[in-house]
């Protein structure tokens, strides 16, 4: 279960941000989560629900996911599909030559504080 790793290192960073801002408390977390990153939903809100209660500032702090689609590029038609759908290979020119662009980061997007 990674989702507990990714938790504590979104909490960290959180937590020193909001010292060095002398934030009294951080109210709101949005992430992005792409959905080819690994990460279950369920496990990483109850591993948040779990290492909150163990921080400073954030022990009321409500999380907010926003899943962000996996999109992959073909090098070989220079088109664009989706990775969940299709794969590693274009469901256009079937090439393998293709990378994946969008969907597998976890990122801050916002944080409310008072």
């Amino acid at each position: 279960m990674h989702e507990l790793g990714i938790v504590v290192h979104v909490i960290k960073q959180i937590e020193d941000l909001a010292t060095k801002q002398n934030a009294k408390e951080v109210v709101e977390l949005t992430l992005e989560v792409g959905e080819v990153s690994g990460v279950v939903k369920e496990y990483f809100y109850d591993a948040f629900e779990w290492a909150k209660k163990r921080t400073e500032h954030m022990k009321n702090c409500k999380l907010n996911l926003i899943i962000i689609q996996g999109i992959t590029y073909c090098e070989n038609c220079e088109k664009t599909y989706s990775t969940t759908e299709y794969g590693k290979e274009c469901p256009y020119c079937h090439s393998d030559k293709t990378y994946l662009i969008t969907g597998k980061d976890v990122m801050i997007k916002n944080i409310k504080v008072i």
